[in-house]
């Protein structure tokens, strides 16, 4: 287990470490909540939960809603070398109706076949003038075989994911569009490797199936991983969040974070 500033926490042993796209979005996640005091937070498909190990440390009481098992045992044994607590349940609780300042689902709601009900039941979990952060894939022209491996059932265009937001009763205060051009350039480059195993890999299992593995499996990193954290690696990635930081008003990029807020 390590923690470097530019990357988080990461468990190589587990064969997890942060993906550009996962690094790219912590960057604007984590600027979003630069100002956000400790609270009770819960985040909705948390994969391995390293963003809430993160906010475990700074004060936040974290819950996460996890229904990949695999996930849920990553998270398991990455809490015990931490010595973080990050509560994981496998279905949502009726007593979390009106009681969380914040709630996070990042790269969640694409997964979701009925989003319109999903994001109202997020939004019940709010508390009286509470936050949403939430993130999804951006442009259904990028549509790729990396959407079909992760499970994805669509891309949003910037005003569907708005209208999905406020249709739930929540008030949107921020959208910016992350990932130019690292991101973009990665996506790609993942989705050619798909496209080339794609019959091997994903063509037999179902979609449960592959948004379970979506959030952990990080096969296509861990060989990069070294190069990401030398030097010259971190040096390209400052760069790449600068990019990202001054193209986040542009439609450039290939996810979308939005901001809002319960009445």
């Amino acid at each position: 287990m390590e923690n470097l500033p530019l990357f988080g926490p990461a468990a190589p042993e587990e064969g997890w470490v942060p993906a550009p796209r996962y690094l790219l979005r912590r960057r604007r996640i984590l600027h979003q909540l630069r100002n956000f005091p400790p609270c009770d937070v819960i985040e909705v498909g948390c994969g391995a939960g390293m963003l809430l190990q993160e906010l475990s440390v700074r004060g936040f009481r974290c819950q996460a809603l996890e229904s990949s098992p695999q996930a849920r045992e990553l998270i398991a044994r990455l809490s015990v070398k931490t010595g973080q607590t990050v509560n994981v349940h496998d279905a949502a609780d009726p007593a979390w109706t009106g009681r969380f300042p914040l709630v996070m689902a990042f790269e969640v709601l694409e997964h979701i076949e009925n989003d319109d009900a999903a994001m109202k039941q997020w939004a019940s979990w709010l508390a009286p003038g509470g936050t949403l952060l939430l993130s999804v894939p951006a442009h259904p022209r990028l549509w790729s075989a990396a959407d079909e491996w992760a499970g994805h059932y669509r891309r949003y265009q910037r005003q569907d994911l708005i209208n999905v937001v406020e249709a739930a009763g929540l008030k949107v205060e921020h959208v910016e569009c992350f990932g130019f051009p690292l991101g973009n350039l990665t996506e790609q480059m993942q989705a050619r490797g798909i496209r080339r195993r794609l019959p091997a890999t994903g063509a037999d299992l179902d979609h449960q199936a592959n948004s379970n593995r979506s959030g952990i499996e990080r096969d296509h990193v861990m060989r990069w991983y070294p190069v990401m954290r030398s030097l010259p690696g971190q040096l390209a990635l400052r760069c790449a969040f600068a990019a990202q930081a001054m193209s986040s008003g542009l439609p450039f990029g290939n996810g979308y974070l939005i901001r809002a807020r319960a009445g």
